[in-house]
């Protein structure tokens, strides 16, 4: 099965009045100067493939100065069928996505239509922050893989927003309404159980697998562990929702459940972020992308689109040149790389004998 991006047109999108580029060939290398919008082509496609950008949590921000509205287009073709994808964002700020024309209903219905995995600079943060960093890069590899994934995240979201603003008003008011607190608890509970179920299940595999591209990558064994933390791993969802009703209420918020899972990630006995390298933490990061392009790859039995922002600044040349080998060659899938620097891109994909196809901004 074979997946490919042919084009794309950005209107009053970031810094594109109106412009189209091409994309003939399975690995797109797009150059350029510091700011000319190399970046923001790579965020363009990441919009054609989760409905927003990967960069910014506003729609608005990436509206040309001046204008009201963008609009981002996209031909996909999937097993030598094509089809247009659309994401307009109005003048009264309304956000349309479409396919050939038909609108959706719900966003959430078109994640893992297109699977797409990204590298960029600040990425890095999946290893150095915090907990939430992890668990929405676990969030976004699940909900691409199962439509049932992301409608009980949506869910227990709202109804943990919901408990929170209860908690709160029960504080203040100095009063609590038990049978309220128990709808939402049986809200909650089943939301929170699906996610824990389907997150364990899917580290188990998952993680032993980063730890050997992590070796692959960095061309040594390393002690490193990786391992899935979640309270649910000792007790029963309902069971600690009631233990921490008490602090809970103290708080005025939902202290315990699958909201504060984690990974955590150890080099020897101690924190990776604490002890490791930059080259390490590099290293890392890729391990775990690419083994999320590998599973993705494998469930959906074809290779999702792959795209590297400015992945070459901090890696020396052996881990690039076995970096692209594996990507551009091996994976046979679609990516897309920017850099600023034209000539060590083309050596580079001479080197492997990639055939690219090369976007001068």
């Amino acid at each position: 099965m074979s997946f490919q991006l042919h084009s794309i047109s950005l209107l009053q999108f970031k810094n594109y009045t109106n412009r189209s580029f091409l994309f003939p060939k399975k690995v797109v290398a797009i150059c350029g100067k510091n700011g000319v919008g190399k970046t923001n082509i790579l965020d363009a496609i990441h919009y054609l493939c989760f409905t927003k950008s990967y960069f910014s949590s506003s729609d608005a921000a990436n509206v040309q100065q001046g204008a009201k509205g963008f609009r981002v287009d996209g031909s996909f073709e999937q097993n030598g069928q094509t089809e247009s994808a659309a994401c307009i964002l109005r003048e009264t700020g309304k956000k349309e996505f479409t396919i050939n024309g038909a609108p959706y209903e719900k966003f959430s219905q078109h994640i893992g239509r297109y699977p797409c995995v990204i590298i960029a600079p600040d990425d890095a943060v999946l290893i150095t922050g915090g907990s939430e960093e992890r668990r929405g890069f676990i969030d976004a590899l699940i909900a691409q893989l199962d439509a049932e994934y992301l409608k009980q995240l949506i869910l227990y979201n709202k109804v943990l927003q919901q408990r929170n603003s209860f908690l709160k008003a029960a504080a203040e008011q100095g009063r609590m309404d038990e049978s309220l607190l128990a709808v939402l608890d049986a809200q909650l509970i089943p939301a929170g159980n699906f996610i824990f179920n389907k997150r364990r299940d899917t580290l188990v595999a998952f993680l032993p697998k980063v730890k050997r591209m992590y070796t692959d990558i960095a061309q040594r064994e390393e002690a490193l562990s990786l391992f899935y933390e979640s309270r649910l791993l000792e007790a029963g969802f309902e069971e600690l929702l009631r233990a921490s009703r008490q602090k809970d209420l103290a708080l005025q918020r939902t202290t315990t459940g699958i909201h504060r899972d984690d990974i955590t990630l150890q080099l020897g006995n101690q924190p990776f972020k604490n002890m490791a390298s930059q080259g390490q933490r590099k290293s890392l990061l890729f391990a775990l992308k690419l083994t999320e392009l590998d599973v993705l790859t494998t469930e959906k039995k074809f290779t999702p689109l792959l795209l590297l922002d400015d992945v070459f600044e901090k890696l020396d040349e052996d881990r690039i040149s076995n970096l692209l080998k594996q990507v551009c060659i091996e994976k046979n899938g679609q990516v897309f790389i920017t850099d600023t620097n034209k000539e060590r891109i083309l050596q580079h994909m001479q080197a492997i004998g990639a055939d690219i196809h090369l976007v001068e901004l």
